[in-house]
């Protein structure tokens, strides 16, 4: 390729903010749940960059026609791929894309096809917009796809602080899980965190069932706590973990979950899970399963009886589970494990993808 701007090319990222800015200076968009992708294009020549500076093209062989299609000769754009189905973004399935097996993927791409959802242009035939404001990067987006066609959008936008408060509010039971801010005047800094991410923040409470050993202090170090809600039926699913904790903070759970390991296993409701292989349909997902994304690592378990309780924060729910790693926030002791069910839960109904990917620039 011979473009202003040739891959890798790290991504501009962004930082988390409480709120969202005031003033006149910023522009708002959803934040899209799905795999970051810089798209360079030079004639004939495609290539999908991810956030990690990978390849992606031979995950994603179907969205590669359109791109060939519908942008210019000559561009370098940013944006997201996702998975759209029941009115909402569907991460786990956009996951399954990351397989080893063409025959698996080409599989994928025909039932569940992505989209992408552009938001910046960083270099146009001969010229390197990087340096140039946002206000402008967007004007010319929007130019270069204003006759895009699904599956290619340009992410809606706004000046508006009140729009961007209401499509905080709304947009997230469609898997939209914030806000970002950008600075109308900022130029493109690669791996640089100049945007704004607001996100959903709530709580819960959680059955602690099990933890796991920190990497580095196996029997002395506490890594990560393996949580858990009842559903209607009164089983115990493992919705996720909390682990950001000091290594002080580690060595002191070791020691104060000590005695809940003792005969923890002998009814714990988890117990068969050694015993489940990962493939079968529908199944739950269990706190010792690997996965692609996790084959290197060591995802062995350490069960405690069922009497534990804690407060985490988390932003939002993919599925059945917590989508990013819960916030430990404190313990509670004056909380029964069977009054932690899913039903504490915020819902929200999901908002109509089509007409957002139609909202107006």
């Amino acid at each position: 390729m011979q473009l202003p701007l040739n891959p890798p090319v790290a991504p501009m990222l962004s930082k988390r903010a409480e709120a969202l800015p005031e003033g006149p200076s910023w522009l708002f968009e959803p934040k899209w749940d799905g795999f970051r992708t810089l798209v360079f294009k030079d004639g004939d020549e495609l290539y999908l960059q991810s956030r990690d500076e990978k390849p992606m093209n031979r995950y994603f062989p179907e969205i590669l026609p359109p791109l060939a299609e519908q942008l210019p000769a000559r561009c370098v754009l940013d944006g997201e791929l996702v998975i759209a189905r029941g009115g909402a973004l569907d991460f786990e399935a956009l996951q399954l894309r990351i397989h080893p097996a063409a025959s698996r993927v080409k599989l994928l791409a025909a039932e569940l096809p992505t989209s992408i959802v552009f938001w910046d242009l960083l270099a146009l035939g001969d010229a390197d917009l990087t340096s140039a404001p946002f206000s402008e990067r967007r004007a010319r987006l929007e130019e270069v796809l204003r006759a895009a066609r699904p599956p290619i959008h340009l992410t809606p936008a706004t000046t508006d602080r009140r729009v961007a408060l209401d499509w905080f509010e709304r947009f997230e039971g469609a898997g939209l899980d914030g806000v970002m801010a950008k600075a109308i005047d900022g130029r493109y800094e690669p791996d640089k965190r100049t945007m704004l991410k607001i996100k959903h923040e709530r709580t819960c409470d959680a059955v602690v069932a099990g933890f796991r050993w920190h990497k580095n202090g196996k029997g002395t170090l506490v890594g990560s706590l393996l949580l858990g809600l009842y559903d209607a039926e009164g089983r115990l699913a493992h919705v996720g973990v909390t682990a950001s904790f000091t290594e002080k903070k580690r060595r002191e759970l070791a020691e104060m979950l000590e005695p809940y390991r003792e005969g923890a296993l002998d009814s714990h409701p988890w117990k068969d899970w050694a015993e489940w292989d990962g493939h079968a349909e529908g199944a739950a997902r269990k706190p010792g399963a690997t996965s692609r994304w996790s084959r290197d690592k060591d995802l062995s378990w350490e069960p405690l009886r069922v009497e534990l309780v804690c407060e985490v924060a988390y932003d939002h729910m993919q599925g059945s589970r917590f989508r990013h790693t819960a916030q430990f926030r404190r313990w509670r002791a004056d909380k029964r494990p069977a009054d932690c069910r899913f039903d504490q839960l915020e819902v929200t109904p999901p908002e109509e993808l089509e007409k957002l990917f139609a909202r107006p620039a």
